[in-house]
């Protein structure tokens, strides 16, 4: 039933957006570095791997440069336009061409490169790929500022392994063990709830059997 209402949603979403992307890949191909999409490996179903489309918005060469895949906030490999459309998370609206395929769903847990599902604990890793990867879902809401979160400490990498990424791997294992049409339906409103800028403390309030966080991440989220 999920895979149904994938498809339906993502081919509303993609009639009613056509007026919005079609200019911004204008915009793209004529600013920057000309590039309209960024296709990227990540983590799906099963372990495969499967290429992610996002609009582009930072240099071509930024994953073997800086911090690789970890982006911080007013990371200096962002293109001006790529700023706009990483905040309003509208590059990740060409993903709606990954569910279509069934790369995706519209919830579940975010697709990783190789490199940040390595991060996950084994035990959450063999969790995460029973389903498919999402466009947004319950990490995604709560890590909402991961990249205000990343910026303030000295040492990034280290912090996003041993701190974000276990919990994040906690989170995403709970989503998978309470998959339900009915939660699906949830976090899509939830989404659009913090995409339009509201808190994403309601999410605490609606689940309170969710994984605590620790310490270090209780005052970000």
């Amino acid at each position: 039933m999920q895979r149904m209402f994938d498809i339906f949603f993502s081919c509303i979403a993609l009639a009613i957006l056509s007026p919005l992307l079609i200019p911004i890949i204008l915009i793209l191909r004529l600013t920057g570095e000309g590039e309209i999409f960024f296709l990227q490996g990540r983590v799906g179903t099963g372990g495969d791997q499967f290429k992610l489309y996002k609009f582009a918005t930072m240099l071509k060469k930024s994953p073997s440069m800086g911090t690789g895949t970890v982006t911080l906030k007013d990371d200096p490999r962002v293109l001006p336009v790529g700023k706009f459309l990483r905040k309003t998370k509208i590059n990740e609206l060409p993903q709606l061409l990954n569910i279509l395929k069934g790369d995706m769903s519209i919830i579940g847990p975010r697709p990783q490169t190789q490199r940040c599902f390595d991060a996950f604990p084994l035990a959450f890793q063999n969790e995460i790929i029973k389903v498919r990867p999402g466009l947004s879902g319950i990490g995604s809401i709560i890590f909402r500022n991961e990249e205000d979160m990343m910026l303030s400490h000295n040492d990034p990498d280290k912090f996003y392994d041993e701190i974000v990424m276990p919990y994040k791997g906690s989170l995403e294992a709970w989503y998978v063990a309470n998959q339900r049409i009915q939660l699906y339906f949830i976090l899509i409103i939830l989404s659009i709830w913090v995409v339009l800028g509201f808190s994403s403390t309601l999410i605490w309030r609606l689940f309170q059997d969710l994984p605590p966080p620790s310490k270090v991440l209780n005052k970000w989220i």
